[in-house]
């Protein structure tokens, strides 16, 4: 039954296909075009030459930066070894000595803000002021007592 109702109506079947197959790549090939579609015209396009359209790009303001805060130099100008201090390694004395700081006296002092806005500028090394107790190490080395430095911190005073 089902191959007398094939043999009489392959024609239909065969015109059938071939529709399906013309619609799917109609659809298949449309999906895949982007198009612009809107007037808008770039500022540079507007028939200038590529040298000016080029010295157009140049000359344009540059982004918007955000800068840090200023950062002071109050060194009391004994300069002390910072990487003396618990957390301090060579890298990071000369960031902090590139942010102005450099004595033992100047870390002890630092606030809530303060530590708050040089932590902001050691870039991966965020978060070490407090968890290495920066400002009590750098108060008992600013003071002189090493020997409670080194109970307190271990060695390296």
């Amino acid at each position: 039954m089902m191959s007398e109702l094939l043999a009489e109506n392959w024609i239909l079947l065969a015109i059938a296909l071939v529709i399906g197959l013309i619609v799917a790549w109609f659809l298949f090939r449309t999906n895949r075009r982007t198009r612009v579609t809107g007037a808008s015209r770039d500022v540079l396009d507007e028939g200038a030459e590529r040298a000016q359209r080029n010295s157009a790009l140049v000359d344009a303001a540059p982004a918007a930066t955000r800068d840090p805060a200023p950062v002071t130099k109050v060194s009391d100008g004994n300069g002390d070894d910072l990487t003396r201090i618990k957390g301090v390694g060579p890298k990071l004395a000369a960031t902090l000595e590139s942010l102005g700081i450099t004595s033992f006296r100047q870390i002890a002092a630092w606030d809530d803000a303060e530590i708050d806005r040089i932590d902001s500028q050691l870039g991966r090394f965020e978060g070490r002021i407090r968890r290495d107790d920066w400002k009590g190490q750098a108060a008992l080395l600013a003071d002189g007592k090493g020997a409670e430095f080194q109970s307190k911190y271990g060695a390296g005073a």
